[in-house]
């Protein structure tokens, strides 16, 4: 039989089992959420938990010992409390004693059992073993495995306690990440690389089938132990349909026609067709879709590769900071993102750290004023641009349109920009060797900390091995992060963030251009979809009604 013809024949197959499972419950109806996932999914492990899609459908099966809520706030989740101690250096995990893993005939005749806190102490270990290879490893950076099981203890049957060797105010955040969520062994044991397709957890849905490339099924879980603030049991839906469908066209028409309950981003093909040009929903779509936005943890910025022993810049003018302070001042950030983004992300005018964080600032950084410009140009020897030889900004070829209108505004005041446009793979390679004078990027911070942002500017942060694709070095600036890591006050470390914010800015090693926005499409019949600034999909609490 042709292979495309097998291939469609058991996803029909595949599909009326999951009709049959659902009983009555049509794939289309109130009780089922449909999305699609146009990049696809790779991994259903959570020790592969680095890419966005694979997140979203990881947090439905998988629970940690915490979670942030939608204003990344830390709250409980199999860890009903802790306690840390007051060197920051130990903390105490009280498990519920409530939760179970998924049903599955690796448990026996029973089917399921209770997580333990062995249970996390198995993950966590298997994170950070080498063979593992997990992206997720960096988070046990400071454990202490020099105590108990390699830097874990478990007292009892629900108690739990990590041991860290220096103080790391924002680890308990990073433990709400997928990567830290639990997985029985037994699961890992018998599937083997296979578990990426084969998971079990303990979260609302539980795993159905996978046809890759086609599409994804979860179920509800029936024994989890979640309820809503009037004791009925979560979740609401019976089960989450994913498509794979890569045509964006085709995923906008099937959210407009109700096949897809939500969407999001934006895309530039359909940006228009969607939103105002005050970055609203269009009129025409208000009875259909609504609009939930928030601002995401992502800054999109040009940087400059400030290391004086790069052959990159040994003959580059954006050595010279005024330089790139007047470069700073020629960008009219809100016309860019008004007649680019339809207002759809801010603006990035308080540094590199977005304001929702603990560390973003209100702070004015280089507001729109070509007159300062000019005046920068002047005192480092190129009046009027006179002289300034022509800088080269590299870009990913289907980012142009963003330094094309940079390069129309800086050639207002002189100064002279040569647009590198290069494909991906080529780009990543070039940036993480410092090989490239100036750039556009981005930064997706991975946990809800500021330091995630500011820890990129490190010294021993050098790319390749690290993210410092600028090599900015400054030794006040490494000793200001180390304060702020130890420090457990709030208030202190805040002082600590908006002083190293200021340093970046100051030196204008980076122009940050604007902060993301999470935007979500959003069918009028969901209810209960809440929109985060980690852009982190739960559908635990959403329902669908009919209209």
């Amino acid at each position: 039989m042709h292979r495309s013809i097998a291939g469609l024949l058991l996803y029909i197959g595949i599909i009326l089992s999951l009709a049959s499972c659902l009983g009555s419950v049509d794939d289309n109806s109130e009780r089922v959420f449909r999305y699609n996932e146009s990049n696809g999914i790779t991994s259903l492990d959570p020790a592969y938990a680095r890419e966005l899609e694979n997140l979203w459908v990881i947090n439905q099966m998988f629970d940690g010992l915490v979670e942030l809520d939608s204003s990344l706030h830390v709250i409980p989740c199999i860890a009903r409390t802790w306690e840390i101690s007051p060197d920051g250096k130990t903390y105490t995990f009280h498990l519920r004693t409530d939760v179970y893993f998924h049903r599955n005939d690796i448990f026996g005749v029973e089917g399921t059992r209770k997580v333990k806190p062995s249970d996390f102490i198995y993950s966590f270990k298997r994170i950070i073993n080498p063979q593992t290879a997990s992206p997720g490893k960096w988070i046990f950076t400071y454990l202490n495995q020099s105590i108990g099981d390699a830097g874990f203890n478990a007292p009892d049957d629900s108690t739990l306690i990590i041991h860290l060797s220096q103080s790391f105010q924002p680890f308990l955040g990073m433990l709400a990440m997928q990567y830290c969520n639990v997985v029985p062994e037994e699961a890992v044991l018998k599937y083997g690389a296979e578990f990426r397709s084969n998971p079990v957890g303990t979260g609302p849905f539980q795993f159905a089938f996978w046809y890759e490339n086609e599409a994804l099924v979860m179920h509800k879980n029936p024994k989890y132990w979640e309820t809503d603030s009037i004791g009925n049991q979560l979740p609401y839906l019976d089960a989450i349909h994913i498509d794979f469908v890569k045509d964006m066209s085709a995923e906008f028409h099937g959210l407009l026609q109700g096949k897809y309950d939500f969407m999001s981003g934006i895309n530039a093909a359909t940006k228009d067709e969607l939103l105002d040009p005050l970055g609203e929903l269009n009129s025409t779509h208000t009875s259909t879709l609504r609009l939930q936005k928030t601002p995401f943890i992502k800054t999109d910025y040009i940087g400059f590769l400030c290391d004086p022993n790069s052959d990159a810049v040994q003959n580059s003018v954006v050595r010279d900071k005024r330089i790139r302070q007047a470069i700073s001042y020629a960008i009219d950030k809100k016309s860019m993102i008004r007649h680019l983004r339809n207002n759809a992300v801010f603006p990035a005018e308080n540094g590199f750290v977005p304001p929702s964080l603990l560390g973003g600032q209100s702070y004015t950084y280089y507001p729109y004023d070509p007159i300062k410009a000019s005046s920068l140009l002047e005192e480092a020897g190129y009046p009027g641009g006179k002289g300034l030889p022509e800088i080269e900004i590299s870009v990913i070829s289907d980012q142009t349109d963003l330094i094309e209108y940079i390069q129309h505004s800086l050639g207002q005041v002189g100064i002279p920009v040569r647009i590198n446009s290069m494909q991906g793979t080529a780009f990543k390679e070039k940036t993480a060797n410092a090989q490239l004078m100036s750039f556009k990027k981005s930064w997706v911070a991975d946990y809800a900390d500021a330091e995630n942002f500011l820890g990129i500017f490190l010294s021993r942060n050098f790319c390749p091995a690290g993210p410092n694709y600028m090599h900015f070095s400054n030794p006040e600036y490494d000793l200001l992060y180390e304060k702020a890591a130890s420090e457990t006050t709030d208030s202190m470390r805040n002082e600590l963030y908006h002083d190293m914010n200021r340093m970046i800015m100051e030196e204008a090693a980076v122009i940050p251009l604007f902060y993301d926005q999470v935007t979500h499409f959003v069918r009028n019949e969901v209810r209960g979809l809440q929109t985060n600034p980690i852009n982190m999909l739960d559908l635990k609490r959403v329902s669908k009604i009919q209209l």
